[in-house]
């Protein structure tokens, strides 16, 4: 099993960054397929990035290309989501998610372990 434990959220004005963080124990998690996904208030929750193992390929959302940032840091069993010129649509509870099948899927389905969220909230 593998837990995961999401860090960082907070309110930031419209033009600002933050940095979400989540960290894993359980097993490492070098090589799984990790991902964060977003959950707005009255919408499904929507795939944001996600971060192949080894090589580190990435994937992300057309919302957030050129301002979000994935990393991950099979080390310290982390990932991270840098989050660059916040709008206020970004505001949400942001989720880590982990599934240990190929590819780099935006399938909330596909992935089979949850943090428990933190929230973003971004004011204009």
């Amino acid at each position: 099993q593998v837990q995961l434990v999401e860090s960082g959220g907070g309110l930031v004005q419209a033009g600002g960054s933050l940095r979400l963080s989540c960290a894993a124990s359980g097993r490492t998690l070098s090589s799984y397929r990790m991902a964060w996904f977003r959950q707005a208030p009255g919408k499904e929750r929507e795939f944001v990035s996600a971060i192949s193992p080894s090589v580190g390929f990435t994937r992300y959302a057309d919302s957030v290309k050129g301002r979000f940032t994935i990393f991950r840091d099979d080390a310290k069993n982390t990932v991270s989501l840098q989050m660059r010129n916040l709008k206020p649509e970004d505001t949400a509870i942001y989720y880590c998610a982990a599934r240990a099948g190929a590819g780099l899927s935006t399938d909330v389905q596909e992935y089979g372990y949850w943090g428990q969220g933190t929230q973003v909230t971004v004011s204009t």
